[in-house]
């Protein structure tokens, strides 16, 4: 097996809710560190959602493993941030039979 490249450098961040005063809550984003990725891009699509097309495309990012529990272990429901670049996480699995790294399954969407 060939080691991923783990060039980029992408900040994990997990769901926040927030209390918006009116019995409701707001949901903010906190990070919980970096982590270094191998990106891969999938086969994008324009999906048509309300008024304006969106861009999907779905990627694999592999990151090194953490023990389950860790806050540095990616879980559905979290996202990875480079910049203004969004990349939510659909689902995360082991890439290799001895569990050195984690291929997570997720989806970028770009404003058309």
């Amino acid at each position: 097996m060939t080691a991923p490249l783990l060039n980029r450098a992408l900040v994990l961040e997990a769901p926040v809710k927030t209390a918006d005063g009116a019995g409701g809550y707001a949901r903010n984003w906190s990070p919980l560190g970096m982590l270094w990725a191998e990106l891969k891009a999938g086969t994008g699509r324009e999906v048509g959602l309300g008024a304006a097309p969106v861009s999907r495309v779905p990627y694999r990012i592999i990151v090194r493993a953490a023990p389950f529990g860790a806050p540095s272990r990616p879980e559905v429901g979290q996202r990875f941030r480079e910049g203004n670049r969004i990349f939510h996480i659909n689902a995360v699995a082991e890439k290799d039979a001895h569990a050195q790294f984690l291929t997570c399954h997720v989806d970028e969407e770009v404003a058309a």
